[in-house]
């Protein structure tokens, strides 16, 4: 099996976040058709700080801001925010869904099969859809959803150490 060299295709998201951060998040929400709530912006805000992640993490940041959200009341933000193509979600096999900021630009994602840990990923050839595929259906194709598995840099050193 080929070494996967993930400095080579971890991707930096750092300029991507900044964007995001000047940008109003009323001002976002407005241009999405959304009613800007304080919960929304809150799972925005935190969305767009960077990561990967999980509903309960999500809903303990939004409670140290605003004292008191129901975790169904952040999951039906991360819908409203998925549907408007302000959030992402990823289901990688095995684990709990995880949330990100970084939509709408059929990035892919790279998962540690010891610890779970994901990071981004570009797209695979460069342009949108990443894949064709063999056969469409009749479909007209616009994202390709492209998981890769393997070992982070942690957990190859803790098998190298056994």
């Amino acid at each position: 099996m080929a070494q996967v060299n993930w400095s080579d295709i971890i991707l930096n998201t750092s300029s991507l976040r900044g964007v995001m951060a000047s940008v109003n998040g009323e001002d976002l929400l407005r241009s999405r058709g959304l009613r800007v709530t304080r919960p929304r912006l809150a799972v925005l805000e935190i969305l767009n700080s960077g990561g990967h992640l999980e509903v309960d993490e999500i809903a303990k940041r939004v409670r140290e801001r605003l004292n008191s959200v129901s975790t169904q009341a952040v999951y039906d933000v991360l819908g409203a925010l998925s549907r408007a193509g302000l959030a992402r979600r990823l289901e990688p096999a095995g684990s709990p869904a995880l949330y990100e900021g970084r939509a709408g630009d059929n990035h892919h994602h790279v998962v540690c099969r010891g610890c779970g840990a994901v990071a981004d990923v570009d797209c695979v050839i460069g342009s949108a859809p990443c894949l064709d595929p063999s056969h469409a259906h009749g479909f007209e194709i616009d994202e390709a959803e492209v998981t890769f598995w393997g070992l982070c840099p942690t957990c190859q050193a803790l098998r190298a150490g056994d």
